[in-house]
């Protein structure tokens, strides 16, 4: 069984929570345990606000106003990628994409959002789109599925 999804959305806070009832939605139907439903959405969620926040460009570009969000269910693996028109992150020697790696001080309202996502899923990868501007934040997350749920993985 596999469940794609892909959605282009604007750059609005009332967006995220969108994004992730789309997921639960599609978890809860694959028969996903709802541990692992709920680190997925919560991963979702900080990418998201993220985009939102960051991910607009500096000219009044109308496709900065949206971001990307794709989410695909495949046998036993769930991943999902959010993606944005802002200027990324900034570049390390190499020319790499260089995120912070650390999360900010206790008492900061910001800054934990990708740490969270690396504690959450198995797999990260965080980087600027390549050749055009933008960010791009894919994670993975093996699946433990309930028992008795219909929709088993095959």
């Amino acid at each position: 069984m596999s469940i794609w999804w892909s959605l282009r959305l604007r750059r609005d806070a009332a967006s995220v929570p969108l994004a992730r009832r789309l997921l639960l939605g599609a978890m809860e139907t694959a028969g996903v345990d709802p541990d692992i439903s709920y680190d997925l959405s919560v991963a979702l969620t900080e990418a998201c606000a993220n985009a939102v926040e960051h991910g607009g460009g500096a000219a009044r570009d109308p496709s900065s106003e949206a971001y990307r969000v794709t989410a695909y269910l495949e046998g036993e693996k769930c991943r999902i990628e959010v993606a944005d028109e802002g200027p990324g992150f900034p570049a390390a020697a190499g020319g790499r994409a260089h995120p912070p790696a650390r999360p900010a001080p206790y008492d900061a309202e910001h800054g934990r959002g990708l740490c969270l996502i690396q504690e959450l899923a198995d797999h990260v990868h965080i980087d600027n789109k390549p050749g055009r501007s933008g960010a791009v934040v894919s994670f993975d997350k093996i699946l433990k599925r309930r028992k008795g749920a219909p929709l088993m993985a095959v």
